[in-house]
């Protein structure tokens, strides 16, 4: 489902949304797995419709009916960073702007994750994917000077 600003009719009472999806990010934290989804929520803040509303029940019940997902650092896991990066061009319908998402796990497990829309308009795909990269890059490199691996 693509939400815009404009998808549905205004909700009565904005401030339900906003503090579910607040709740939504804190659980993040810890989720890696609803990290794009609720980027994509909180891009509504201002002025939330019932679509969007629908959409934040949605990751809800996703929770629900996932319980056991989550972060685990197992102690016999390797020490050694391995990450992945990806990004979508012109994802977003309203302003034309590529998403970013990268996953850096050490071992097995998700030590850093990230989702947000790039600031600029890329111009194409490569463009976009190399942005991707770069702030991926960017973040292996801190993990590895704080890890001193």
């Amino acid at each position: 489902v693509k939400l815009t600003a404009h998808s549905g009719s205004l909700l009565s009472q904005p401030d339900k949304y906003r503090r579910l999806v607040g709740k939504l990010l804190y659980l993040s934290l810890t989720r890696p797995d609803i990290s794009y989804p609720v980027h994509l929520l909180s891009q509504f803040l201002q002025t939330p419709t019932a679509e969007h509303m629908k959409a934040a029940l949605h990751v809800v019940r996703y929770l629900k009916n996932s319980p056991g997902q989550g972060i685990l650092m197992a102690h016999n896991s390797a020490a050694q960073l391995t990450a992945f990066c990806d990004s979508d061009w012109a994802s977003c319908p309203d302003t034309r702007r590529s998403t970013t998402g990268y996953c850096i796990l050490l071992g097995h497990s998700p030590v850093s994750w990230k989702s947000k829309k790039q600031s600029v308009v890329s111009r194409s795909s490569a463009e976009a994917e190399y942005r991707s990269m770069a702030v991926t890059c960017c973040e292996v490199t801190w993990l590895l000077s704080l890890l001193k691996i």
